[in-house]
């Protein structure tokens, strides 16, 4: 029979895939590609844009296609099949991507199709031959033979420890759990999260209750729970995943850590850079390391102040000097008395449904789109559902699958990828379809699941990335959707979006008692609001230690210095932690984004793009939140473009000015004059 994961004329077929087809499907596309590689530099070494540039990424698009489900089902399936045919498919991989990057025969081929684009090329043109030509030069391409050798074997080598990083924070995180067997000692917590505890023992032949550390039992704790001495278990078995200070300190990462640092300096060196973060802002809007320094440290001189007095206005609250486990609960609860803002009050206006289609509404307002549910579309797991996306006049523009409940074995947090990205060359076109993957509370027992505000905001955060991906009009996949996009703008149309989940007439839309059916009523969400700036300074510190410790731990890694990481991050802390951190606390030992992840010395985009999120916002609330003039220009001009533009040209199209500072501060309520 033919190999599934090799038919890319249709949807994934999650129904007949395998992981034992994963490694014979890549090994045969490589080959193949190989071939038709070969093929075509010999007969037109020389070649114009229409002979080169639609077949590569022709090639590319498919193999990304193959690719896809099997990156995404090893991070969403409890399967240690697929996690080991991930693995034993990544050296493949890495090897033809690095082999395609560093073969000069094809990096000439583009320098003579960039020296043949006419003056009127189109800037998707330019932009998909400069980008190609840019990741040439970003591997090695005119390195010695024996230097390229090294970068292709540093890059298997990353890719295998950077996989076995996250396979270590899962596997540690899904090995912790909690027996309760008073439940006494659950007072806090909501009556849904309880009953997900006692379900979770009976499934397990426990008596009383299991908590798991899956996040949103996590958050629930840490934020909820009365129990002070549970709010520190919690917090210890979360900031020791994956490291010698866990329970079980099998999956310690830190020999993960020093290996990642050293083989990226390395590279980085290899390729002309004096430390990796160099070599990181090679892609992204900032100019250099000093820029970001720079800006991080202005956004906590702006800060500080302002999270002193929070962190003072709780302290005194709590009536203790409060450690890092008190400070998420003692917040809830001063949130609660000043404006009578409760998380399971709110929750039972957000059933996921309604907020779903309150989120699909907006769109539809905004940007002209209809989203509809498909349900002949097979997926991987019963929850699991696809949704087509149609323009204005009703035409198909892509769709997505969304999986939006937390369960063992899948991957933690909330992100999107791609499944497929939009494509049109030589009259063969392909729309664009993607993953939205959260870890929200599942529903149980015939109860619907129930969405704090800050899920919502996930939601709403992760839509938004769905959109670029979505709503792209370029034709090249390379540069299509977010691919091109520097990292560091990423997160604004993320960020963007986050923003209508504190619109009054938004939430309304989104929400229904679970009870009454009633919309979120005014008075509430008014409290909701006033407590909108109630710990976002102290939430901005937070993130910035993160920033600065990625930031400056790539800038400042020099070969043979390990522990580099832990005394760093304890400096980064002097610096802007406002509360002391337990000596065992191994943050970093988990921190995936940067050692698994795509944001390693680019953490910072996060601030960096939310100060381009909150401006953009503001052009917004000046035209009339839902104005379609703007609403038409920010599609036109951010969501479209992908990565054939500029970005901070085509931001500077849509606002008519560079982005500004001020408006990310007055979001967290910190003063900018």
């Amino acid at each position: 029979m033919p190999n599934p994961l090799l038919d890319t004329a249709s949807l994934p077929r999650f129904d007949e895939l395998a992981p034992e087809q994963v490694v014979p499907a890549l090994s045969e596309l490589i080959a193949e590609h190989r071939r038709k590689l070969d093929a075509l530099l010999d007969e037109h070494p020389e070649p114009d844009f229409d002979v080169l540039v639609p077949r590569l990424e022709e090639m590319e698009h498919e193999l990304a296609r193959v690719w896809s489900p099997v990156s995404h089902l090893q991070g969403v399936l409890e399967s240690a099949e697929w996690r080991e045919a991930y693995n034993a498919a990544l050296p493949l991989l890495t090897e033809h991507g690095t082999e395609l990057s560093q073969n000069s025969r094809l990096q000439q081929a583009y320098a003579a199709v960039r020296r043949k684009l006419p003056e009127d090329a189109s800037p998707a043109q330019l932009s998909v031959v400069d980008h190609a030509l840019r990741d040439f030069r970003l591997a090695g391409v005119d390195l010695p033979e024996d230097a390229k050798a090294r970068f292709k074997d540093i890059m298997q080598q990353l890719a295998a420890t950077q996989a076995a990083f996250e396979h270590n924070v899962q596997d540690s995180q899904d090995a912790w759990s909690l027996s309760v067997g008073d439940e006494s000692e659950l007072a806090g917590l909501s009556s849904h999260v309880v009953a997900r505890a006692a379900g979770e023992a009976r499934k397990r032949d426990r008596q009383g209750w299991l908590l798991t550390l899956d996040y949103p039992t996590y958050d629930a704790v840490i934020r909820h729970a009365d129990n002070r001495g549970l709010r520190e278990k919690f917090y210890r078995a979360w900031v020791t995943r994956a490291s010698d200070q866990s329970e079980n300190s099998a999956w310690d990462n830190s020999a993960n850590i020093e290996k990642i640092l050293e083989l990226r300096h390395e590279a980085a060196q290899l390729v002309g850079f004096g430390n990796y973060a160099e070599y990181s802002l090679a892609t992204k809007m900032a100019n250099s390391t000093d820029e970001v320094i720079a800006f991080l440290q202005n956004l906590a001189t702006h800060s500080r102040a302002a999270a002193e007095v929070e962190l003072a206005e709780i302290s005194e609250y709590a009536g203790l000097s409060l450690a890092p486990w008190d400070a998420p609960y003692w917040l809830e609860k001063l949130k609660q008395k000043k404006y009578s803002v409760s998380n399971d009050e709110l929750r039972k206006y957000f059933p996921v449904e309604t907020v779903i289609a309150g989120l699909f509404e907006l769109a539809e307002r905004l940007y002209g789109i209809r989203l509809a549910q498909q349900d002949d579309v097979t997926t991987w797991q019963k929850d699991v559902r696809y949704y087509s996306v149609q323009n204005e006049g009703n035409a198909l523009i892509g769709g997505f699958y969304v999986d939006l409940f937390a369960r063992s074995g899948k991957r933690s947090g909330a992100w999107v990828d791609e499944c497929i990205n939009r494509k049109n060359l030589n009259g063969h076109a392909t729309l664009p379809v993607g993953y939205l993957v959260c870890n929200f509370p599942p529903p149980d027992s015939g109860h619907p699941s129930l969405l704090t505000h800050e899920d919502v905001v996930t939601l709403f955060h992760e839509f938004g990335h769905m959109l670029h991906h979505l709503l792209t009009r370029i034709d090249y996949p390379s540069i299509a959707g977010i691919n091109g996009v520097p990292w560091d703008a990423v997160e604004l149309p993320s960020q963007f979006m986050e923003n209508f989940a504190w619109n009054f007439d938004v939430l309304s839309r989104c929400s229904a008692h679970t009870e009454t059916g009633e919309p979120l009523p005014r008075e509430i969400f008014d409290r909701l609001d006033a407590s909108r700036h109630a710990g976002a300074a102290m939430a901005m510190m937070r993130q910035l230690e993160f920033a600065l410790f990625d930031f400056r731990l790539h800038a400042e890694y020099t070969s043979g210095s390990p522990g580099l990481s832990m005394k760093l991050l304890a400096e980064v802390r002097d610096e802007v932690a406002l509360l002391a951190t337990p000596e065992y606390n191994r943050f970093e030992n988990s921190f995936s984004h940067i050692f698994a992840g795509g944001y390693a010395a680019g953490y910072y985009s996060y601030k960096w793009a939310e100060v381009l999120a909150a401006d953009a916002f503001d052009a917004f609330e000046e035209a009339g939140v839902f104005d379609a003039d703007t609403a038409r220009r920010f599609r036109r001009e951010i969501l479209e473009v992908g990565g054939s533009r500029d970005i901070m040209q085509a931001y500077i199209a849509f606002r008519g000015r560079r982005p500004e500072i001020d408006a990310l501060l007055r979001q967290s309520g910190i003063q900018t004059r």
